[in-house]
C-alpha cells in the first residue's frame, strides 16, 4: 500500500513538473521569441515579462542593467523605423528548462536561418498570475 502511495506521489509530481515546464515555455515563446525577437505585440510582452525585470548586459567589462520599459520603448523605436517587417523569422532551442518550485531557469538559443545569434538564460519566478520573466543574461554569438 505504501508502495502504491508513493507511486502515485511520484507521477503527479511529474505531471505537475512537466505541466509548469510546458507553462514556461508558453511564457517564453509569446512574450520573447514572438513578442520580443519576432514583432510581435507589446502587449503580449508586458503579459510575460514582470516589470522589476533587468537584463544584465555585459559590456565594456561591466555589467548594464536594462528594465523591461527601457527595452520596450528601444523596441518601438526600431519598429517605427523600420521600412519593412524581417523576412527571417527567429527560431528558439530549448537547451535546458529547470524548475523548483516556483522558480525557473531557461537556457535558450536563437537562431536566424542557419546562423545562432545569442544563448540566453533567463530567469522566471511562478506568480499568482502565473510565470513570468524577471531576468536575462545573454551571449551574442559573432
Amino acid at each position: 500500500m505504501k508502495n502504491l502511495l508513493l507511486v502515485f506521489l511520484l507521477i503527479g509530481n511529474l505531471a505537475l513538473a512537466q505541466n509548469d515546464e510546458a507553462l514556461v515555455k508558453e511564457v517564453v515563446n509569446s512574450a520573447y521569441v514572438s513578442g520580443i525577437q519576432n514583432g510581435g505585440a507589446i502587449t503580449d510582452i508586458r503579459k510575460g515579462f514582470h516589470p522589476t525585470f533587468q537584463m544584465l548586459r555585459f559590456t565594456e567589462n561591466d555589467v548594464k542593467p536594462m528594465g523591461i520599459e527601457e527595452w520596450i520603448t528601444a523596441i518601438e523605436k526600431n519598429r517605427a523605423q523600420a521600412t519593412a517587417a524581417p523576412t527571417v523569422r527567429t527560431e528558439a532551442k530549448y537547451i535546458s528548462v529547470t524548475i523548483s518550485g516556483t522558480a525557473a531557469n531557461v537556457v535558450l538559443e536563437l537562431y536566424r536561418g542557419d546562423k545562432k545569434i545569442f544563448t540566453d538564460n533567463l530567469l522566471l519566478y511562478k506568480f499568482n498570475e502565473g510565470w513570468r520573466i524577471v531576468s536575462k543574461t545573454f551571449y551574442r554569438h559573432p
